[in-house]
């Protein structure tokens, strides 16, 4: 059963959390550009994976999630707010938990999921991105006979 959300604080407080983005926020889309000037193509918002992820790389079956410091609990930046707190911890814990599911439910179909922050850089991540991508499709390395050594 689906818990129903407290009644907010007043009503300017019920228009902040109703106007926040679920998808192409400033992150992603600084992201999103990072990759592509990086020379990297990629779908968004896949909803045939679990999770639904922001950005993915069919060929390297990367995953990317662009986590808010708020909605997964950032352990740097994360917040919780004082009024219905109770409330908000159990549905922020649940966040996190899902996100934990939807990985697990990744790796299983062979998929690598990846997090990035918000508060992240995006060319810094977006760098890391391009050199997992290049990991996952270098067929020069899976092609390359073994000398035995290692």
């Amino acid at each position: 059963m689906k818990r129903r959300s407290p009644a907010a604080l007043n009503e300017l407080v019920s228009k902040q959390m109703s106007a926040m983005p679920t998808r192409n926020t400033g992150t992603e889309l600084a992201l999103r550009r990072a990759l592509h000037q990086l020379g990297l193509r990629f779908r968004i918002q896949d909803r045939s994976l679990p999770g639904r992820p922001d950005v993915v790389f069919t060929r390297a079956r990367i995953a990317v999630f662009v986590d808010g410091c708020f909605w997964h609990k950032c352990p740097t930046h994360g917040t919780a707010p004082k009024n219905n707190s109770e409330w908000w911890l159990a549905k922020l814990n649940e966040n996190v938990a899902r996100d934990r599911r939807n990985d697990s439910k990744l790796l299983e179909l062979g998929w690598l999921p990846v997090h990035v922050w918000e508060h992240e850089d995006p060319d810094v991540s977006a760098e890391s991105i391009k050199a997992l991508w290049r990991e996952r499709t270098d067929t020069t390395a899976r092609h390359r006979p073994s000398s035995g050594c290692r």
